[in-house]
C-alpha cells in the first residue's frame, strides 16, 4: 500500500512525540496555545461532555506555582498525597519492568547512580518547574464525572500534544503534580468541585539537553489479531 502525504504526516506527528524535560526559554505565541486547545477540544467525547478544564500557566503565576509545590517538595516532613491512584497500587509484571526501565535509563543518562538519592530527588523534582518550560498546563475534572469521561479526558491531552508537535512544540505530560493537589487549589483558587488530573509542560526543546535524548520502548505483542 502506498501511503499518502497526509498519512506520513499524521503518523511523523504520533512517533515524533515524546516526554522533553528540558526547554528552551523562548516564549510560545499566546495564539498558538489558544489554537492548540482549540483543535485538541475536537476530541470526542461520551454525549459531548466535553470534560476538560484547562488553566494555562505563565510567568509569575506559574513561577509562584512551582516555588510553592517545591517547597512542600522539598519538605523533609512532607505529607501531601495524591487524590487519585494514577499508578497501580501493586506493581506486578510487565508494568513493574517498564517503569524501572524508563527510570533507570534517565537516571543512567545523567549520571544518576542508584546510591544518589539526592541527585534522583532533584530530579523528579524539576517536574514542579515543569522543566523550565514557558508555559505550564494545570488539567482539572468535575468530581461528578465517571470514569468514562477520564477516558475521554485521555483523547483530550493526546490531541494537545500532537498538536504541539505538528507546530514544532513539544510538552510533558506530568502526573507528578497530583500528589500537590491542594496547593494547586489554593494558588489557582479552583472550586471544591473541580480534582486535579494532572499537569503538562509546553515549549520548545532544548536538543543540546541529554535527558532530551531518551527513548522509550513500545512493545507491539500485546497486539492481538484473531
Amino acid at each position: 500500500m502506498i501511503e499518502s502525504v497526509e498519512q506520513k504526516i499524521v503518523d511523523e506527528v504520533i512517533t515524533s512525540r515524546k516526554s522533553i524535560r528540558a526547554f528552551l526559554p523562548k516564549p510560545v505565541a499566546k495564539e498558538d496555545i489558544q489554537k492548540i486547545l482549540e483543535i485538541a477540544a475536537s476530541a470526542p467525547s461520551g454525549t459531548n461532555t466535553q470534560p476538560w478544564k484547562v488553566y494555562v500557566l505563565t510567568g509569575e503565576v506559574k513561577q509562584q506555582l512551582s516555588v510553592e509545590i517545591l517547597q512542600a517538595y522539598n519538605n523533609p516532613h512532607n505529607q501531601h498525597k495524591e487524590e487519585y491512584h494514577y499508578y497501580p497500587v501493586q506493581w506486578l509484571s510487565p508494568y513493574l519492568e517498564r517503569r524501572r526501565k524508563v527510570g533507570w535509563d534517565l537516571y543512567s543518562l545523567l549520571g544518576l547512580g542508584r546510591e544518589n538519592k539526592a541527585g534522583m530527588h532533584a530530579q523528579h523534582g524539576r517536574n514542579y518547574a515543569f522543566f523550565d518550560a514557558p508555559v505550564g498546563f494545570i488539567f482539572t475534572i468535575d468530581r461528578i464525572l465517571e470514569k468514562g469521561s477520564w477516558l475521554d479526558y485521555g483523547m483530550f491531552l493526546q490531541n494537545i500534544m500532537l498538536a504541539a508537535r505538528a507546530r514544532g512544540l513539544d510538552t510533558c505530560p506530568q502526573a507528578a503534580f497530583n500528589q500537590f493537589h491542594k496547593i494547586i487549589h489554593q494558588s489557582l483558587n479552583l472550586s471544591d468541585q473541580e480534582m486535579v488530573v494532572c499537569g503538562m509542560s509546553l515549549g520548545y526543546a532544548d536538543t543540546d539537553k541529554i535527558e532530551n535524548t531518551l527513548k522509550t520502548e513500545r512493545d507491539t505483542s500485546m497486539f492481538k489479531f484473531l
